[in-house]
């Protein structure tokens, strides 16, 4: 039977030092600056150290990554060792995420986090070129992150060997499944041992989740800190109802008012996401991209540059909106309203994480009404459409007469008087629109009495034609080079 552990309201936040962890990764958490734990981390962490297999489920931004890496390090520390053997390096602990961003994240915890151990860990995803991902796993690596893709392209390729992985964990499991990995999981899982440790972490719980965990987890201890598929208490939203042509007004409206330096804009498509990033460009704001038809490098610039801050807005498709941390995200808009539910959750936790303030607003257009009703179902809870009062910020058009041509332009006094002589008497102007007067051309038709004698002559009369018979034909006159004219 499933044991299922829930928490209504949080415990009071208990230190690191309260867990069974090794003093290498306490003096990494140290290091990262955290010294209490999330919710989820002090329901999971025990339970993973424990060995049972976990079903986790926890807003988006409250420390799953940690909840398991920690856990699953120290469990491996047994098999710590300083060889320079690839043999004494196997994959022990395999990650799954759903996309390279989210897997190049939890391969940077997973670093951070095993640096004061003998550790080895390595990312896999598309988009680069092998070579440099198959030179680490020839290396040899204990923990290995990767996306299912990639990571089948390396199994074919046999730069990996899976047969001795001990944990794994799927993350953001709901997307994985949303983007048809469902076939490339049961594959990866076949080539793994039956028995291992399986964790699954995500944001919300679908039925095909709950499927998928009797499919493949034993036992599972069910972990959820807040009610599943709820939103941060910290994160402040708003559903303004607004035309599509208006909210590119909007948007920037929001940021003035509310002088947000930063902002992550959600649309639905790639060429949607291309082309709003252009227009904001034309509008002033420091803009960039990052959906799929964009190469891993320039979607890892871009994701870099916006976490340094030389970028202000991040227009994005769902490729953003799960396990992207962005520290201090002081806000996000649904410029679409997602198609899927689920992703608003994921969309919105991207601000207000690690109990931060946020903001999230989405635009409404009249289409969208059957979204939000499926966002409200999720939720459970009715959502308030506002209306949303647009500045007349728009540039004034200026007139059609241009000032300096006018300037330049002389005055009409000036014309007369450069036409007129010192010597003249100055002619009378003519009034705009009048005919000049003939005085013989407007007198009036007065007919003559007898008509003038015409000096042409007259035509010659025509002689006349001598009646011919009914069955007599006239001579049809021939030219005389053909004959004619003879007697």
């Amino acid at each position: 039977m499933t044991d299922t552990t829930s928490t209504a309201e949080p415990a009071p936040a208990p230190k690191f030092e309260t867990l069974a962890l090794d003093a290498k990764l306490l003096r990494a958490v140290a290091d990262s600056g955290y010294t209490s734990m999330t919710p989820i981390q002090a329901k999971a962490i025990p339970i993973v150290l424990d060995g049972r297999d976990v079903m986790g489920a926890a807003q988006t931004g409250t420390g799953k990554t940690a909840a398991f890496t920690l856990p699953l390090l120290q469990r491996m520390l047994a098999h710590e060792n300083a060889s320079m053997s690839p043999a004494r390096h196997p994959v022990r602990a395999l990650v799954l995420a759903p996309t390279r961003e989210l897997a190049d994240q939890v391969a940077k915890s997973v670093q951070t986090y095993a640096k004061h151990t003998q550790l080895r860990s390595t990312v896999v995803f598309g988009g680069i070129d092998m070579k440099p991902q198959t030179a680490e796993l020839k290396r040899g690596v204990e923990v290995l992150v990767a996306t299912p893709g990639r990571l089948l392209d390396h199994i074919e390729a046999r730069n990996c060997v899976l047969n001795q992985v001990e944990y794994v964990v799927l993350d953001e499991a709901d997307r994985m499944l949303d983007i048809g990995f469902l076939p490339d999981l049961q594959r990866i899982l076949s080539f793994l041992p039956k028995q291992r440790q399986t964790l699954l972490f995500s944001a919300t719980f679908s039925p095909e989740i709950k499927r998928l965990a009797q499919s493949y987890l034993q036992d599972p201890v069910t972990v959820e800190v807040a009610r599943p598929n709820a939103t941060a208490s910290t994160v402040e939203q708003h559903f303004y109802r607004i035309d599509e042509d208006d909210k590119r007004r909007a948007v920037r409206q929001v940021l003035r008012e509310r002088e947000l330096t930063q902002a992550i804009v959600f649309v639905n498509s790639k060429l949607g996401a291309a082309r709003l990033a252009r227009s904001f460009e034309r509008d002033g704001l420091k803009t960039a991209a990052l959906h799929g038809d964009k190469s891993q490098d320039e979607r890892l610039k871009s994701l870099d540059a916006f976490k340094r801050g030389d970028v202000e807005l991040l227009v994005a498709t769902d490729v953003a909106a799960r396990g992207l941390d962005i520290a201090d995200l002081p806000a996000v808009f649904n410029f679409d309203v997602p198609f899927n539910a689920e992703d608003y959750v994921h969309r919105i936790g991207r601000t207000g994480r690690a109990g931060a303030s946020g903001l999230a607003i989405t635009l409404v257009d009249r289409e969208d009404g059957r979204l939000v009703v499926e966002i409200e179902k999720l939720l459970k809870k009715k959502l308030d459409l506002e209306a949303f009062e647009l500045e007349d910020d728009r540039p004034r058009r200026r007139p059609r007469r241009d000032t300096e041509d006018e300037e330049r332009r002389p005055r009409r006094d000036d014309d007369e008087r450069a036409l007129r002589r010192d010597d003249e008497v100055p002619r009378p102007r003519m009034s705009v629109g009048r005919v000049p007067q003939d005085p013989i051309f407007d007198q009036p038709y007065e007919p003559t009495a007898a008509a003038a004698p015409s000096s042409v002559p007259a035509p010659a009369a025509t002689p006349a034609v001598r009646p011919l018979g009914g069955n007599i034909r006239a001579k049809r006159k021939v030219a005389a080079l053909l004959g004619g004219g003879r007697g």
